[in-house]
């Protein structure tokens, strides 16, 4: 099976299965001498792990992240860094009936067509699981990112859960996860966990301060890519550039384009319409995409035996920022080969 490594220059590779003996990354292309912050590595692992809240799967992994190389003396080195994340949590014997029995909606009987053998445990290489791996490479593409373009932030943070519309229209992080509504967010996904019923949701994503100049202005471009990037998450089934979701904002907003010369469409208004991509290429403004998630496919008794989220978007996040650092990081060095000075 081929495919799975994500990026140009700067590259991760994932590796493993849900049920496997461990879920990796191998991160090439990160120049050396960058400094390996533990730190974020695990802060960005711990929002991502499941088991830490009663109304997220009750697989319960510590997702301890294990360095094999590429790091010495706590800066990169150039090579290739290999990372792994032990599975502890899982039980085999609870997908025992899908072997031979493929679960509604999953692809299950998709990759057992395509490769006639196959790891069934817990969905084996299509598990949300794989996900580690994207974590892993994200944190270091950050890592890479920050101390170049200090004010250079990417949040992600869900706008919707099922029913339930974000009444903030901003992230910030003294919020709870889901601002105000949080608690009863939470309250009703329990609920919906215990009755085995799942619910999508949608993700914004913000990049503040981009770099300027990233992308190329034909098959490369930074849209297409992060765009590509998004839609590679399992579940994932819509992306949108720009804040003009609603048609009402979207009519206003070609209003005021048509309206207006294309000297005056560089105003803080109309960067929220091409979403801070013009050409395929970053202007240096906000860069805004919003990506939506649909339901697991495990449902009523499969989802109570299986273990499953009764929605991904929480736990997706994180997820969504790592891409997009990756994305953002493949282009920086995209763009070192742009011209000769």
């Amino acid at each position: 099976m081929g495919a799975n490594t994500f990026g140009t220059h700067f590259q991760v590779s994932t590796f493993g299965e849900s049920h496997g003996p461990a879920m990796g990354a191998l991160i090439e292309g990160c120049p050396a001498g960058v400094f390996f912050s533990w730190d974020l590595i695990q802060k960005k692992m711990d929002r991502r792990k499941p088991g830490k809240f009663p109304w997220m799967s009750s697989r319960k992994e510590p997702d301890e992240v294990k360095l094999l190389s590429g790091v010495f003396e706590d800066r990169t080195l150039g090579t290739p860094l290999a990372l792994i994340v032990k599975n502890k949590d899982f039980k085999s014997e609870d997908y025992e009936s899908i072997k031979y029995n493929p679960r509604p909606g999953h692809a299950d009987d998709v990759w057992k067509k395509k490769f006639r053998h196959i790891d069934h445990r817990g969905g084996g290489r299509a598990s949300g699981r794989e996900t580690v791996g994207r974590v892993l490479g994200g944190a270091v593409a950050e890592m890479f990112l920050k101390p170049l373009y200090n004010q250079l932030n990417i949040e992600a943070f869900p706008t919707q859960i099922g029913p339930f519309v974000r009444e903030e229209a901003v992230f910030d992080v003294k919020q709870k996860w889901f601002g105000k509504q949080t608690e009863e967010v939470e309250e009703f996904l329990i609920q919906k966990k215990k009755e085995g019923l799942s619910y999508g949701g949608s993700i914004k994503l913000i990049v503040d301060n981009p770099p300027s100049g990233l992308g190329q202005p034909v098959f490369k471009k930074l849209k297409s890519d992060m765009a590509a990037a998004f839609m590679s998450i399992g579940a994932s089934y819509e992306v949108s550039l720009g804040d003009t979701l609603s048609s009402k904002e979207g009519e206003n907003s070609k209003k005021d384009i048509n309206e207006q010369e294309g000297s005056k469409l560089h105003n803080k208004k109309n960067s929220m319409v091409y979403g801070g991509i013009r050409g395929g290429i970053s202007t240096g403004e906000k860069i805004i995409f919003h990506i939506k998630f649909k339901p697991p496919s495990s449902v009523l008794d499969i989802a109570k035996k299986g273990r499953h989220d009764p929605c991904i978007v929480p736990r997706a996040a994180v997820v969504v920022e790592a891409m997009a650092w990756l994305v953002i990081a493949d282009h920086v060095l995209w763009s070192r080969l742009d011209r000769l000075s």
